[in-house]
Formats: C-alpha cells, sequence, structure tokens
C-alpha cells in the first residue's frame, strides 16, 4: 500500500478510516493485527476543545480561538503501541471524552487555522510510520491517495446506544436521547462547515456497522487489506 502524491510523499502504508461509527471496532486492536499504529485525529481536537473549555474562549470567537492554537502545542507520543495525547506537554487522554469536549471540538475543527496546524502534523504522522488513522476528513483531505479508504457509520441511535452502554459501565449518568441529539447535531455541523466538511470520498468503501460485531467489521477491513 504505497502512497505517492504530486505534493507530498508517503512511502508507508496506509489505512484511513473517515467514521461515523464511534466504538464499533477496535482500533488499537485492528492497528496491532496488522502491524501498524493507530493514530485517533479526533483526539487531537478534543484536546484544543478541552484546552479551550479550560480558559474559556468563546468558541464562536473565531479570532480568539485561533490565537490560543497558535500559542499551545498538541502532540502525539506512541506508549507501549498506545497513543497519548499531550497538550503542553500534560497527557490529557483523561480529559478528552467527555460529551462537552467533543462538542466544543466540533465546534471549532471548523476554523481553517486550526486544521491546518492538525493536518500537518497528522501528515507527518503518516510520513514516520505506517498508521491505521481515523478522523472525519483522512481520506479526502489529509491523505488523499490513501488505500483502502474505509467510511465507517452506523445510525445515530445505535451510535448513542453504545456510547451509553459506554458511560454506564464507567458508573456515569447516561441519556440515550440527549446523546443521540448530541450526535445528529454534531455531524450536521461537521458536513456542512465550510473548511474540510465530512464526506465519503469517492474510492471508499462504505461499511454499515449498525448490526455488526465488533469482530465482524475488523475481519471486514482486514479483508479489504489482503
Amino acid at each position: 500500500m504505497k502512497i505517492i502524491d504530486a505534493s507530498y510523499t508517503f512511502d508507508r502504508s496506509q489505512l484511513v478510516f473517515k467514521f461515523l461509527a464511534d466504538d464499533r471496532i477496535d482500533f488499537r486492536q485492528l492497528a496491532k493485527d496488522l502491524g501498524y499504529v493507530y493514530v485517533d485525529t479526533g483526539a487531537m481536537y478534543r484536546a484544543i476543545g478541552l484546552y479551550v473549555l479550560r480558559n474559556d474562549i468563546d468558541k464562536n470567537d473565531e479570532v480568539a480561538v485561533v490565537e490560543a492554537v497558535s500559542t499551545i502545542n498538541v502532540s502525539i507520543v506512541f506508549e507501549d503501541g498506545q497513543q497519548v495525547v499531550l497538550l503542553n506537554g500534560e497527557n490529557v487522554n483523561g480529559f478528552i471524552r467527555t460529551e462537552e469536549v467533543g462538542m466544543m471540538a466540533s465546534g471549532i475543527s471548523g476554523y481553517a487555522k486550526v486544521r491546518e496546524k492538525m493536518v500537518n502534523l497528522q501528515r507527518e504522522l503518516a510520513e514516520s510510520t505506517d498508521v491505521v488513522m481515523d478522523g472525519r476528513d483522512i481520506g479526502t483531505v489529509v491523505l488523499p491517495n490513501a488505500n483502502p479508504k474505509i467510511y465507517l457509520t452506523a445510525s445515530a441511535r445505535v451510535r448513542a446506544e453504545r456510547r451509553a452502554a459506554e458511560l454506564e459501565a464507567k458508573g456515569e449518568p447516561a441519556d440515550i436521547d440527549t446523546i443521540e441529539k448530541d450526535i445528529i447535531d454534531r455531524d450536521y455541523a461537521d458536513m456542512h462547515r465550510a473548511v474540510s466538511p465530512l464526506m465519503k470520498a469517492d474510492d471508499a468503501v462504505e461499511i454499515d456497522s449498525s448490526y455488526m460485531t465488533i469482530e465482524e467489521v475488523q475481519q471486514a477491513i482486514i479483508d479489504l487489506c489482503k
């Protein structure tokens, strides 16, 4: 799976996902099975969202958000094969998975300067190692010539049920209807943003995981890589 592009060259294997399926696949295990490194690009935007929340910055104030992004450092390192997201040197893995941070990340991710900074980092990661990379603009913007591309989807209701189950397993309260609305709102915002909107790449393979097990989804993807 060698990738060569006129504007930039990738001589590593790249398996990319544009996804609307949340937890219906264990990307880390898939990457391990393939001998790749897993890169969750959404976590990078969540780190910025966390910073904006912590500093009481208005997500609708593009100037303030862009100014903040220009001064902070978001990076990814890998420890024992696991991705660790660093925000100004702090491991923020344990703080970026809340619904509040997710909505904030969606709200600021449409700003061109924010995406430019993140896209450059994502491309650098893909240049340096074999990756399984998931995100909402990977196959269309970040790595447009990657192969194969997977558009992994599921219904909003099913995704809400999965998220609720995940929260309840942690002992946290979860209202499925509220979660479903947040998912629908976030999808709409991502699909209609002016910069790098969420869309299925023409050459992507779509997998609807609504009624598939994690094992079935992973096997379907592995089959595509053979």
